[in-house]
């Protein structure tokens, strides 16, 4: 099976945070729809209150779950979960000062709130210009391996805030993990920058953002700025431009190279708790890839707190809230201004919220807003092209790929390929379509989204099967949870005839995509070739059941009539046994029958 696919990665966000991010923990787990959610009264019952405030933490609402633990405190709730509760609903409300008050800080509070609790109190106290109380905080703490991070970068900060120069230059333990490693490295260079160490500064900056340096994407930029704030402006163009060689499509960096050419003042050094907002940003990035939500949501608010200029934290706060709150992300989303580095981004980002709710038109005109206001940046043009190939505008979305494609000076890009593949084939030019992808196979020719595409587009046409099954198979070993690929794998022994591996392959891809039309119908034509008719019926059934596409509709509409017949399916292969490859054996295990 094939999906279209939504480029994401054309687009990152942030460093370390080129990632799906889901509301995936308890405490952004939506408990019902958005659509079903009520106000609780406030005069209800202390338990009443709080389970009320545990709903509408769930349903991103912190604000009102904030009101509503503290209800439940006031009506007589001794809970010490009641109190914790509403400390954490007013960190992620943003409500900092709600929150130092609310901190927990006795030996019977939950270790992990007890650590948000100390890093809360050393924001509050850095933005109340007391850098050194919370160089005590952070100093005297005990953190645990999910905040220790966090606080072994956070340290040597508020030290150099509070004036200890020897403290300040500390590197924090690099075996915690990458994060601290570069970022830790990262503050070092910065504060020798400001103590006019320059020499050890950039030492430091090179380790990072040197030519060889593996970070050189992340850092590029500060290190660029130094040289340039050095008076050396031809060493940070060169820079910049190996930089963006490497394919980086940051249009921040793109604007800084273009800044630094015209002459104009660099970018001041950021001051200590600029870079505290910075590693929060990052820790709430990690935690964000490693499903925890609640607490990428919480450095969010902290380094908000820090540097209420950090767009790049409201565009992952919006991130957080689009699955469950969609008029939140919405807002967070709009504080990234016309002409700002990541307005554009910010608005792929409203364009794909609207979608996802089913607004079509508001997707196109907010991707349409983006390209207007940047008409050179190819990433709000990619944008464009996805939303429009989605409201199958094929034609246009063709149009604007290959001005693209045919850019002058453009890098070859064999994920540009790829979309304009697959909006070429939803347009039915499948020999056009197939031209793209082999040639962003040759860019690319382990992608595992390229040879599922390919493969699977000669598999349903009964075209090249031998080469067609050796690519998904590459795929599959790849991606052995993908059930999309999956589903190619068994709809390729369907087509072989091979219909008992196409059952066991298939009965795989559904458990992995039980929601999917096109993997349920497969899987009931395969159980019908097995002679498993009643299973297959009830596939068929399914399918009409999960928003199908008209084609398929119709098809399983057909098929649960008369069964599977030439009429109902007029490309039926010929028998023709074949053995899994051992990747694709490994992938699919074998299940029993009915299973």
């Amino acid at each position: 099976m094939v999906r279209f696919p939504r480029l994401s990665a054309l687009v990152p966000l942030v460093f370390l945070s080129a990632c799906a991010t889901t509301a995936a923990d308890v405490g952004l787990r939506p408990s019902q729809p958005v659509a079903q959610q009520q106000t609780a009264p406030r005069g209800g019952s202390a338990y009443g209150l709080f389970l009320a405030g545990q709903a509408a933490l769930a349903e991103g609402r912190p604000e009102e779950s904030r009101d509503l633990m503290l209800a439940s405190a006031a009506a007589g709730a001794t809970d010490p979960e009641v109190l914790e509760g509403a400390f954490l609903a007013a960190l992620l409300a943003g409500d900092i000062p709600q929150a130092v008050k609310l901190a927990p800080q006795g030996a019977d509070a939950a270790a992990d709130l007890r650590q948000l609790g100390d890093l809360t109190r050393a924001i509050s106290a850095m933005t109340a210009g007391k850098p050194k109380d919370a160089h005590a905080v952070l100093s005297q703490a005990r953190f645990n391996r999910v905040d220790r991070g966090a606080a072994a970068l956070l340290t040597p900060l508020a030290a150099d805030a509070a004036g200890d120069k020897e403290a300040a230059v500390v590197r924090p333990d690099q075996r915690i993990d990458r994060v601290v490693q570069y970022f830790g490295q990262l503050s070092q260079s910065q504060v020798f920058e400001r103590q006019r160490r320059y020499d050890e500064a950039e030492t430091g900056y090179k380790i990072i953002a040197g030519p060889q340096s593996p970070t050189l994407n992340l850092f590029a930029a500060d290190y660029c700025e130094f040289l340039e704030r050095r008076g050396r402006r031809a060493d940070a163009l060169a820079l910049y431009d190996q930089a963006l060689a490497t394919g980086r499509t940051d249009q921040g960096l793109r604007n800084a190279r273009a800044r630094a050419a015209a002459g104009r003042r660099p970018p001041r050094l950021a001051t200590p708790l600029e870079q505290m907002a910075r590693v929060l940003v990052a820790g709430a990035a990690v935690h964000a890839a490693n499903d925890s939500s609640e607490s990428a949501m919480a450095y969010l608010r902290l380094a908000l707190a820090a540097d209420p200029k950090r767009l790049e934290a409201w565009l992952l706060i919006g991130d957080l809230l689009s699955d469950i709150n969609p008029e939140a992300a919405l807002a967070a989303y709009a504080h990234a201004p016309k002409g700002t580095d990541l307005y554009v981004q910010a608005q792929a980002k409203v364009a794909w919220t609207h979608q996802a709710a089913g607004d079509k038109e508001a997707a196109i005109a907010a991707a349409r807003a983006a390209q207007a206001a940047s008409p050179d940046n190819r990433e709000a043009a990619m944008t464009l092209a996805q939303l429009l190939r989605a409201s199958e505008k094929n034609a246009e979305a063709v149009l604007l790929l290959d001005a693209l494609v045919n850019q002058p000076g453009a890098t070859a890009d064999w994920r540009l390929l790829y979309l304009r593949a697959t909006t070429l084939a939803a347009a039915g030019r499948t020999a056009d379509s197939e031209r793209d992808l082999q040639a962003a196979l040759v860019l690319a020719p382990n992608e595992p989204e390229l040879l599922n595409y390919l493969g699977y587009m000669w598999i349903d046409r009964s075209e090249n099967l031998p080469k067609a099954m050796e690519m998904v198979q590459r795929a599959v070993s790849q991606r052995p949870r993908s059930g999309a690929i999956i589903d190619s794998v068994g709809w390729g022994y369907y087509r072989l005839g091979d219909y008992r591996a196409a059952v066991q392959s298939l009965e795989r891809a559904v458990t992995l995509e039980p929601a999917d039309p096109d993997v349920n119908d497969h899987l009931g034509d395969a159980y019908w070739r097995v002679g498993r008719q009643i299973e297959a019926k009830f596939q068929w059934s399914r399918v009409l059941t999960l928003q199908p596409t008209e084609e398929i509709r119709r098809r399983a509409e057909a098929k649960l009539k008369s069964g599977l017949t030439i009429a109902a399916n007029p490309s039926a292969p010929t028998p023709v046994p074949m053995a899994p490859a051992p990747a694709e054996a490994a992938a699919n295990p074998v299940r029993p029958a009915g299973g």
